[in-house]
């Protein structure tokens, strides 16, 4: 096989390029620190006071506010913003805990959850970048309803960004002609970019990192299956009654529906296969368990988790081999998004450590007054679980937000799947549908609102938005709270 073209490192070597602060000091750190076997120091959490939280709290707000304050500044400079709060947080820690526990931390969250984290959805997001769908006809309310229903299945298999960016601009082109499709675009939001990716692990990011965490595969499909059947449905419905009104109100409906249906054509089928192969990949990391597990220096190693990580390697190269660069020239695709969401992330992963560590004191921490909150007479309320992580989640970043809850609901996957299932779900279903309530809540909500927008649609603001999540989803969400806690 000859040698991958240079071009498709562009997006390792910016990635390189834009962190380069962060990489740097880490190195900087491991250069002189104490000897190797020191790195299995641990973080002392009683200690810690909320003063640890506060890079973490501030790289969440970067993240939701400097790109609707500071766009320019945001785009221009945000991976020095991130190093900022990075550092915030290790310089700190190395000189009052000491370099080595700098160090361990580090490593850990980066080989044991940022590199699989971004290298399934570095997989999801480039396959799917390499299949073109056209000629799928003209946009009437039969095939919008049915396009935003293959694209929520869709976003549970391959994830939301793949299936939003997969779909998003053969919706736009088969309803070119249509005088009304805001609303087409605010519902593929809703369905395909947030409810739809609660089907599987592989579906959304926080759902990935409770697999990571030890939530079973077969659990989340069968536990989130009833949840997003019943929202899919009632979205639908809602999406069928406003666009059939729309649709007869259309100056040019008429036109429309007499034109002839083009015969569908897919291109790019082997990113089809690929796409099964990240599945399968997925499925046997969460069905094998008993594989090699090695502790150096502090930092857990397993042969499952490499082996895994190898594969999802191997099969986005094989994406980036197979795929003629015409395909994704008719995707407009570009590395961007990936860029900046690994860049967000490896800001997420480090700064939250101390949060995460003091969640897991329960009442005993900083964090009673929460705990307190979300717990009557030691038993967790999972109502308020399911809003307190959904209503952060749909303004701050859904994944680090479910980490959050989970840790404190105890942070132990194998006592949440058999003891409190609903606190679970409770979580799940909070962090991964109430994305929907912002463009910040999930990162394909602003990729698709920019897409739209080069196309000419007129999508409402922020605000305008939420007005448009404030009467469809919170009646809704409410009526999850009741049939489900």
């Amino acid at each position: 096989m000859p040698p991958v073209k240079s071009h498709y490192l562009q997006p390792a070597i910016s990635l390189l390029r834009q962190n380069g602060q962060i990489l740097q000091l880490i190195a900087v750190v491991i250069c002189i620190s104490t000897p190797l076997p020191a790195l299995a120091a641990s973080l002392p959490v009683r200690e810690l006071s909320l003063w640890w939280c506060i890079p973490f709290a501030g790289t969440l707000l970067s993240i939701a506010v400097c790109p609707i304050l500071l766009p320019n500044l945001w785009h221009s400079h945000s991976g020095k913003i991130i190093t900022l709060w990075c550092g915030l947080f290790l310089l700190p820690l190395s000189w009052h805990y000491g370099v080595s526990t700098s160090i361990s931390l580090t490593v850990h969250a980066l080989l044991e959850e940022y590199i699989p984290f971004i290298l399934l959805l570095l997989a999801l997001y480039t396959l799917s970048g390499g299949i073109v769908i056209q000629n799928i006809g003209t946009g009437s309310v039969r095939l919008n309803v049915s396009l935003l229903a293959t694209g929520t299945l869709l976003a549970g298999l391959m994830g939301t960004t793949g299936a939003a960016m997969l779909l998003i601009r053969p919706l736009l082109r088969a309803n070119a002609q249509r005088h009304h499709r805001t609303h087409v675009v605010v519902f593929f939001i809703f369905l395909v970019a947030n409810i739809g990716g609660g089907l599987t692990p592989l579906g959304d990011p926080p759902l990935f990192l409770g697999f990571l965490k030890g939530v079973g595969f077969q659990w989340t499909l069968g536990h989130m299956l009833l949840p997003v059947l019943v929202n899919t449905l009632i979205l639908l419905l809602l999406f069928f009654c406003i666009d059939s009104y729309l649709w007869h109100h259309e100056p040019k409906a008429t036109l429309v529906a007499q034109q002839t249906t083009p015969s569908l054509t897919i291109q790019g089928k082997a990113n089809l296969v690929l796409l099964l192969a990240v599945t399968g990949v997925i499925l046997f990391s969460g069905i094998c368990k008993n594989t090699p597990v090695w502790h150096v220096y502090g930092i857990e190693i397993s042969l499952l988790a490499w082996l895994r990580d190898g594969l999802l390697l191997i099969i986005t190269l094989c994406g980036l081999k197979l795929t003629p660069p015409k395909l994704r020239q008719q995707n407009d695709f570009n590395w961007a998004p990936m860029r900046e969401v690994a860049k967000l992330f490896i800001g997420i992963f480090i700064t939250i450590v101390p949060v995460m560590a003091i969640l897991q004191l329960g009442v005993a921490g900083n964090f009673r007054a929460l705990v307190q909150l979300i717990q009557h007479n030691g038993e967790p309320v999972n109502a308020l679980y399911f809003w307190m992580s959904g209503l952060l989640s749909g303004f701050l970043d859904n994944a680090p937000t479910y980490l959050v809850f989970f840790n404190l609901a105890g942070g132990d996957a194998g006592l949440l799947m058999q003891y409190f299932p609903k606190t679970l779900l409770a979580i799940s279903m909070g962090s991964v549908f109430m994305g929907a309530l912002s463009y910040i809540g999930n990162a394909p909500n602003l990729m698709i609102k920019a897409i739209a927008e080069q196309q000419c649609i007129t999508m409402p603001g922020f605000f305008g938005y939420m007005v448009w999540s404030a009467v469809m989803l919170i009646p809704l969400f409410l009526l999850d709270t009741l049939l489900f806690f």
